[in-house]
């Protein structure tokens, strides 16, 4: 039974959100983030509130694998 239970959970999701300005050369410098957040809605309500604050910003997110390190050759 414990089998059935874990393949019906959802994999882990990493969300991310980082805002950018330019500094005094133009370069885009962090200065907000990378933060995570909890769900995407979260992440693009925040996402949102930066954009008009700050010259850019990046939200992403990738599915988490857990267990054991695959090796790569």
């Amino acid at each position: 039974m414990s089998e059935n239970i874990l393949r019906q959970q959802k994999t882990p999701k990493l969300i991310v959100v980082t805002a950018f300005d330019r500094d005094e050369s133009g370069d885009l410098q962090p200065v907000f983030g990378p933060a995570e957040q909890q769900t995407e809605d979260r992440a693009i309500r925040t996402a949102k509130g930066l954009a008009a604050k700050h010259a850019g910003l990046i939200a992403w997110s990738r599915d988490a694998r857990w267990g054991e390190p695959m090796e790569s050759h």
